[in-house]
């Protein structure tokens, strides 16, 4: 039993005794005191209940030890006043009686320590002691570290050349750890070695890159492969290869991040040559094998021509002799970073465009099962955005559809099953496809989009070249015939020519301009020729040009500008011949149109023997391509575009004015009034035709464009009928004559007008 609760009942007993003896004072002051002494020990007893189960809150010193005494002056007031209670506590519980509060004090203590306590005054920190714990903390590295200096790197030479061993290797590596470091800025890391010279840097990093691979290679005894042998030869069937696959990890791994970190192109062009040699080690090493995938579709897709060249060759080399493991993903981020960056279109960037697309479909011609599902889920994607802007008609969903990823993406999906054809697998995805390209070109059929038109009709040109399908792309570019005027006059004059190879759209502007129809017919005989070029030899080819040779003769008729008839003429000649020459072997042949292997056997001699159509195309590519380099390059084609002789006017007129300075000089203020008063009055109206021409469609921006043509024309007539003349004397009579001789300029216009 416990002392406090013998100590209730004793009590409790007590009083009960002593109740008969006790007077009405005695009793309550009895009552109270017990009362106070059963409160007091309700509260020690809860007191220690609180401190067994968790610790009490913090309080002073002074309070705690007043609160132990005062627990202590009660047990002392037990002895007077109920002193057979007492003397049971000195034969049972002499613990509770020596009560001491020193003790719980010590108990406190303990618990307060288990608590974080602030400090009265806060230090302020010393920049002195700072400085000195970084300059020790400097000095340890130094001691640690090892400068590496250009002996060293001449030892470690010598070192891989005569021997290469595991110790030798490990210092190497951490030394190009080290090197690493120091572009990615990682002072803190950890190394063995520190460079601190930027010649340093350059030589451990060329010679790493130069006599690693053969070292690694001699310290693993791997044999060099045989000439012919596709098979690469893994370190990892050395039985030395788990000793140092520590060491050759780490060196990998700082070849990555070396690429990661460099910015010049040779450098990163060596470290990539490096990189192709080590795919072996990285083929061992998932890990680092992902991360250099990165990197290299990074550099495939922004670097420079010789950066992307050897970045698509390490990827497929990785991905020839890891097909299962990477070719998925490769395949997958290798598309997204082409979508990112064709993003824009220029003649600087159309070459990296269509590296890009070529090697890109050399990828997807690695397995074809792959191949299909993603350019199902691709071509899937460009048809929801077709339709969304054909149901929506909005400009937002016109603008998915009318960009340059768009095409770009439809072009590359055409090279891809060109490329791969012939192909069970890939062959369905030919139909879906030209659905969404004529469905594109469908979409707004304006002449602001002829030239979007254009590149979609040479990717179905590409397509149906390759694959053998026949695709009607020749109505697309006879419409243009028929729904453009070739013969209206262009509202303005321009010097350079149109690239329709770099834009989508053209501005109102290049639709008033010579340039514009100039280009057009060009692009037009250009599709026209390589379309047919494609059905040159086909046993049908005069049937599929009767459309195409009754639209050209009556646009012929129609024309009236030499320039463009000439070029159609041409085309109309070539394929009438080559529409005869097809004829004249087709009346030769002794089988049937429903033999189909023996037309294809046919088909097959011919374009072995070749028609006059594709000997003709063969010697126009060749002139046309370096016509098209010349473009890219920025040099500009020279063209004559039979403009005004500006200069000449002008300086006609400044003859003219020194001839007549002097005499409007001599002239009378009056006069002078007079002429210039003339003058507001004409320049008043002139401002009201600009104003009304302002407001007007662009077709009267036409007709005032060739009136201030024709207009300017009768200028440079004007002061040379005027210019053999000797200048005399006139009266002021005679000069206001002179004056208002720009009124004519008004009648000529008006007449210009009417025309």
């Amino acid at each position: 039993m416990r002392p406090c609760a013998r100590f209730v009942s004793s009590m409790a007993g007590k009083n009960k005794r002593k109740l008969e003896d006790l007077s009405v004072d005695e009793f309550m002051l009895s009552g109270f005191d017990s009362d106070e002494e059963d409160a007091c020990e309700d509260e020690e007893s809860t007191q220690q209940k609180g401190n067994m189960k968790k610790p009490a809150p913090q309080k002073t010193s002074d309070k705690k030890q007043g609160k132990a005494s005062e627990h202590k002056d009660h047990l002392s007031a037990l002895k007077s006043k109920d002193p057979e209670f007492y003397e049971f506590l000195q034969e049972n519980d002499q613990k509770l009686l020596n009560f001491d509060d020193s003790d719980s004090l010590e108990d406190e203590d303990e618990e307060e320590r288990m608590y974080h306590r602030l400090p009265s005054q806060l230090e302020e920190a010393d920049e002195d002691d700072d400085e000195e714990e970084s300059e020790k903390k400097d000095a340890k590295k130094s001691k640690e570290a090892t400068k590496v200096t250009e002996a060293m790197i001449e030892n470690w030479r010598a070192g891989l050349r005569k021997e290469p061993t595991a110790k030798l290797i490990r210092d190497i590596t951490q030394a190009f750890k080290a090197a690493v470091a120091t572009t990615k800025g990682d002072s803190e890391e950890l190394c063995r070695y520190t460079i601190s010279d930027s010649a340093v840097f350059n030589s451990l990093v060329l010679f790493c890159i130069k006599d690693m691979h053969a070292a690694l290679n001699k310290m693993l005894k791997l044999k060099a492969p045989e000439q012919g042998q596709k098979k690469l030869i893994l370190p990892s069937s050395s039985p030395r290869w788990q000793k140092n696959q520590i060491d050759i990890k780490m060196y990998v791994a700082g070849v990555v991040q070396l690429l990661s970190s460099l910015t010049q192109a040779t450098v990163i062009a060596a470290v990539l040559r490096h990189a192709n040699q080590m795919v072996p080690y990285y083929l061992c090493l998932p890990k680092q094998c992902r991360h250099l995938l990165k990197s290299l579709i990074k550099h495939w897709s922004t670097g420079e021509e010789t950066v992307r060249v050897l970045a698509f060759l390490a990827l497929s080399k990785i991905c020839r002799h890891k097909q299962e493991i990477y070719l998925n993903s490769v395949l997958k981020q290798m598309y997204i970073a082409y979508v990112k960056n064709c993003k824009f279109t220029s003649p600087n960037t159309l070459p990296m465009i269509n590296f890009m697309q070529r090697t890109l479909a050399e990828m997807y011609s690695l397995d074809t099962q792959v191949s299909y599902q993603h350019a199902f889920i691709y071509i899937r994607q460009l048809a929801i955005h077709l339709r969304n802007a054909i149901n929506l008609k909005k400009k937002e969903t016109y603008q998915s559809v009318y960009n340059w990823q768009y095409v770009h993406c439809l072009y590359l999906w055409c090279r891809v099953l060109s490329t791969i054809y012939p192909s069970e697998v890939l062959e369905p995805l030919i139909y879906p496809l030209c659905q969404v390209i004529i469905g594109c070109i469908k979409l707004v059929p304006i002449s602001r989009y002829y030239p979007l038109r254009l590149h979609c009709v040479r990717a179905i040109t590409l397509l149906s070249a390759n694959t053998k399908t026949y695709v009607p792309a020749l109505p697309f570019l006879l419409e243009i015939l028929q729904r453009e005027d070739f013969n209206k006059k262009p509202g303005r004059m321009s010097i350079k020519p149109i690239n329709f190879a770099v834009i989508l759209k053209l501005s109102k502007t290049n639709l008033q301009e010579k340039a514009y129809k100039d280009g057009l017919v060009e692009q037009l005989y250009d599709l026209i020729l390589e379309y047919f070029h494609t059905q040159a030899c086909s046993i049908g080819f005069p049937e599929l040009a009767l459309p195409t040779i009754v639209q050209l003769k009556a646009f012929l008729k129609e024309c009236k500008v030499a320039n463009y008839c000439k070029q159609m003429r041409q085309l109309l000649e070539k394929i009438q011949e080559n529409c005869i020459y097809i004829t004249g072997r087709r009346q030769k042949a002794a089988f049937g149109v429903a033999d189909v292997t023996a037309v294809a056997a046919w088909e097959k001699q011919v374009a072995e023997e070749g028609t006059p159509l594709t000997k003709y195309y063969s010697q126009w590519k060749k002139l046309r391509e370096k016509e098209i380099q010349l473009e890219i390059s920025g040099k500009e084609r020279m063209e004559d575009l039979n403009l005004p002789e500006i200069k000449r006017k002008k300086a006609e007129e400044k003859k003219a004015n020194k001839e007549f300075k002097g005499l409007f000089e001599s002239d009378s203020d009056d006069d002078d009034d007079d002429l210039f008063k003339s003058k507001e009055e004409q320049g008043g109206s002139d401002e009201d035709d600009e104003g009304r021409e302002d407001l007007s469609d662009l077709s009267d921006e036409e007709d005032v464009d060739d009136s201030e043509e024709d207009d300017s024309d009768g200028d440079q007539k004007k002061p040379s009928s005027s210019k053999g003349k000797t200048p005399k004397k006139m009266l002021s009579t005679e000069l206001k004559v002179v004056a208002e001789g720009d009124e004519d300029m008004v009648e000529d216009l008006e007449l210009s007008d009417q025309d």
